[in-house]
């Protein structure tokens, strides 16, 4: 198996790197093409050490890395706890990332990237790799936890950094899919908007948003009408107006921000047209584990993947599913225990309907099996 993965929760850093880098170096063997490893914030301060580490025991071609928030491994989520997760890849060329355009002797099949999230404004980064990479997927997100410019750690290969953002270039030597869970289900139909501004929507189908969304409210679960009061109310864009007929998958889905309850409108998180269609959206926790559930379960076959990379927003985890390990465990499960790191992110990158984009509340993956000729 050219993949491998391990997790520590040991509180003293060089021991917990120690043991993820024996278990990793048993699993996939010495010079992997690319090395992994994010830290949690206990360990932020020791991320220098934690990199050198792992150069020195797995040599790796390309090793990329961060502090955040919560780290993920096979089938679990460290929050609010000491964690080192250290994933590792042999497949073929990489190339290190940490500015664009980077040229590769090689078609890229995808960028895994990691940024500072008061450095790097994440629509330049995508608009950038739309002109450099035509189509390339990008998978990541902006690392958690730092509270004021030039506290994020980030990591290539021998250095850190405080600002900017590292990844890196997959070759041809993995196949890879994209998965980007945004943990909303549709409610009422859709409808194009007829008026609106900017981020201000006026008018839906002839009607103030307010009275669409009042319309359907009688159809609604208790459930679904507690997540609206209480913020889950968000609204989906369609990608591709060229379809006849949307379902899971071609939305853009944003959180909508304010209402005035004198004219109607609303005040979503995006910049809306008149003409684009949309739908209303609630998220929760039972709509977030059915989307992802789903999305697991219609992969072709049980072997559709060899390892993952899973990047859940901060605001998952425990504090959406009331449990711990809800995206990780959900993974494991339908996929089987396939070698996984990843982390909490403060907004995540993947594609939906073949655009990449920034999210928020998702779950982002890239899922990799190893190219068979």
């Amino acid at each position: 198996m050219p993949f491998a993965a391990a997790l520590s929760e040991h509180p003293v850093p060089a021991y917990a790197t120690g043991e993820v880098c024996g278990q990793v170096l048993e699993g996939v063997g010495a010079h992997p093409d690319l090395a992994i490893v994010f830290t949690t914030l206990a360990h932020a301060g020791a991320l220098d050490d934690v990199v050198t580490t792992v150069r020195e025991v797995l040599s790796p071609s390309v090793l990329v890395g961060a502090a955040c928030e919560t780290v993920i491994g096979t089938g679990r989520e460290v929050e609010g706890g000491p964690g080192v997760s250290l994933w590792a890849a042999r497949f073929g060329p990489v190339a290190a990332v940490r500015s664009l355009p980077v040229e590769v002797p090689f078609t890229p099949s995808a960028l895994v990237v990691v940024g500072d999230p008061f450095s790097v404004d994440p629509g330049e980064l995508l608009a950038e790799v739309a002109a450099e990479y035509p189509g390339l997927p990008v998978v990541g997100g902006m690392a958690s936890g730092a509270r004021a410019p030039g506290a994020t750690r980030l990591a290539l290969d021998g250095a850190v950094y405080s600002s900017g953002l590292v990844g890196a270039l997959l070759g041809p030597g993995a196949d890879v899919v994209t998965l980007v869970s945004q943990g909303c289900r549709p409610i009422g139909r859709p409808f194009v908007v007829t008026d609106g501004d900017s981020q201000i929507i006026r008018s839906l189908g002839g009607k103030p948003p307010l009275e669409r969304l009042e319309e359907i409210a009688d159809k609604l679960a208790p459930e679904e009408v507690r997540a609206i009061n209480t913020g889950g109310l968000h609204i989906g864009r369609v990608v591709d107006e060229r379809k006849a007929d949307f379902g899971p998958g071609d939305f853009l889905v944003r959180q909508v921000i304010g209402g005035d309850r004198d004219t109607g409108a609303i005040a979503v998180n995006d910049v809306v047209e008149v003409g684009t269609t949309v739908q209303f959206h609630v998220r929760d926790a039972a709509a977030a584990h059915a989307e992802l559930d789903t999305m697991l379960s219609s992969l072709p076959s049980d072997d559709a993947a060899d390892a993952a990379l899973l990047f859940s927003c901060n605001g998952r985890g425990a504090r959406l599913f009331g449990v711990p390990d809800h995206d990780a465990a959900l993974v494991s499960d339908r996929l089987g225990r396939v070698p996984t790191t990843g982390f909490f992110a403060a907004g995540e990158l993947g594609p939906v309907s073949g655009r990449n984009e920034l999210h928020s509340y998702t779950a982002s993956m890239l899922l990799l099996r190893e190219h068979l000729p």
